[in-house]
Formats: C-alpha cells, sequence, structure tokens
C-alpha cells in the first residue's frame, strides 16, 4: 500500500491525537481505500506519514480494534481490517445490538439519524455509547442530525392497550404517552448539551406517526438500515395504582437485523427503500409533534 502524507502533522503545525489519527483510518475503511482482510502499513510507516511517535499509533490502533474495525493488532504483524461479519455477524437484541452501530455512524463528520418507533426508549438509551466517546474525545462529529417518528397522541394505539379492552379512560395509553414524551425530552437533551459542550451543531427533530408502528426503523448515514421487529405479549404492570393486563411490545429483546449499502445489491436496496419510506412518511402524512 502507497502510504500518502495527509492532515496538519505533516506539515508540522501541530502532531495529530490518536483519536484523530484513528478517525482518518476511520474514514478510509468506510471509503473503501482499506477494504476487510487488507494489512495497515507498519507502525513505523503510519508514524513516519502522521508524524507522531508510535505510542500514539499504538492509541489509535486500540481504538479501531475496540469498535471492531480492526484484528490481529498486538500480534506483531500489522493489523488487518476486520471482516464485516466479524462485527455484527449474528442478530442481537435491539438494546445490545444499537449502541455499536450508532457509535460507529457519529464517527463520521456529519451525523444523520433518523428513526421510526414506538417510543424513543431504546434509541435514548443506545445514544449514551456515542455520547461517552465524544466527551472521551474518541469522535468529535461536525454536526449531528436526528429525525425521530413517534405515533401520534391521537390516535387508537394498537398497542400498548389493556386485555380487557379500552375505556373512556385509558390508564395504558396514559402510560404510553408520559413514557414518550419523556423519554424524548431526555433524548433531545442529551445531544443538545453537545452544542455548548463541544460546540457541534446538533438539530432534533419529532414528527407524529398516524399510525402504530409494527417494526422499529433506524437509519444510519444513509449507508445502513437496521430494523426490529415488535414483539407482542401478553404482560401485567402497575399503572395508577392498579394492576392491568396489557399486549403489549418488547421492544429492547427485539432481534435488530442489519442491512448496509457497502454489503452487496440486495443490502444496498433495502437501504434505499428504507430511506425512501421513512422521507415519504417525513414529508406526507406526518404532522409536527410537541412533547408535553
Amino acid at each position: 500500500m502507497v502510504v500518502t502524507q495527509e492532515n496538519v502533522a505533516v506539515n508540522g503545525s501541530r502532531r495529530l491525537s490518536p483519536p484523530e489519527i484513528a478517525d482518518t483510518l476511520r474514514d478510509r475503511i468506510r471509503s473503501g481505500d482499506l477494504k476487510a482482510g487488507d494489512r495497515l502499513p507498519t507502525q513505523a510507516e503510519l508514524a513516519m506519514e502522521f508524524g507522531v511517535e508510535r505510542g500514539a499509533i499504538r492509541q489509535a490502533l486500540r481504538i479501531l480494534q475496540d469498535d471492531g474495525l480492526l484484528t490481529h493488532v498486538s500480534k506483531g504483524s500489522p493489523p488487518r481490517v476486520a471482516e464485516p461479519q466479524q462485527v455484527r455477524d449474528e442478530p442481537q437484541p435491539t438494546m445490545v445490538g444499537l449502541a455499536p452501530r450508532l457509535a460507529e455512524a457519529f464517527a463520521a463528520p456529519h451525523v444523520r439519524i433518523d428513526a421510526a418507533c414506538l417510543t424513543a426508549e431504546t434509541l435514548m438509551l443506545a445514544l449514551g455509547a456515542p455520547v461517552r466517546l465524544i466527551h472521551e474525545g474518541r469522535i468529535r462529529p461536525e454536526s449531528i442530525d436526528v429525525r425521530i417518528l413517534l405515533p401520534s397522541r391521537d390516535i387508537n394505539l394498537a398497542f400498548p392497550v389493556p386485555v380487557s379492552g379500552r375505556g373512556e379512560d385509558d390508564p395504558v395509553h396514559k402510560r404510553w404517552l408520559d413514557q414518550r414524551n419523556a423519554q424524548g425530552h431526555v433524548l433531545r437533551h442529551n445531544l443538545q448539551a453537545l452544542r455548548s459542550s463541544h460546540g457541534i451543531d446538533v438539530r432534533v427533530t419529532f414528527r407524529a406517526l398516524p399510525f402504530t408502528p409494527p417494526v422499529k426503523l433506524y437509519l444510519l448515514n444513509g449507508t445502513e438500515a437496521l430494523i426490529a421487529y415488535y414483539m407482542l405479549t401478553k404482560r401485567e404492570e402497575e399503572v395508577e395504582s392498579q394492576t392491568l393486563e396489557m399486549y403489549d411490545a418488547l421492544g429492547t429483546e427485539s432481534l435488530l437485523f442489519s442491512f448496509e449499502s457497502r454489503a452487496g445489491r440486495r443490502d444496498a436496496a433495502f437501504v434505499e427503500q428504507s430511506q425512501k419510506w421513512f422521507n415519504a412518511l417525513w414529508e406526507t402524512i406526518t404532522t409536527d409533534l410537541t412533547l408535553s
């Protein structure tokens, strides 16, 4: 592989930090300059390219290994770019699988996350991973744009619903609405706080769906689609000092399936059609959503 000089470090203005070196190498993997199975240059070659000590290169390589992008970092020979299957071969529960995918997506300079879901619970919790990496200085996006589709408060949800049927005063619907609003507020606050703490341009926008989504869909930077089916179950919960039987979805336990544009024509078509579907909903039958 030809080693090229780039970035300000080689011009003597300053030395790049290990996270910045990792970002540059990550961009090469994302763009296809470095493909799965390729060996990276030696640590000596990378140190010469970036104008840093080998210790900084080793730290950068460990960051990429932790992110699942490199293998054999400490084997003595140059590491290799990991196969995509090594990162996410099998579908995982949504709560487990979403966080690392978001962390990788947030390594891009301009982050775009689109989500259609019943509540923002899983997304709110999973965003803790990339936010933590930002605070640690390991990633630093320039902008973050998050668009979220959630069911309208005015519709009759297909789920969650009382097993006995809806009445005029539906405590299950009120519980869902309180959760939807609270989780949305927390998600927006945690992301918008990055504007003041790190100077990142952040936008978080909600719109209301006129139906209950049967699946949850996450679109990451227009290059990956993650989808999980809401699995319904009958369960009991204390709601407003009474025990209610309800049909509800176990969203955090649903298996998350990943489709990537770079994985082949079938996956690329799925990502493209999923993005078109989301954009069409956003621009047509959805309405402004204000979290109360």
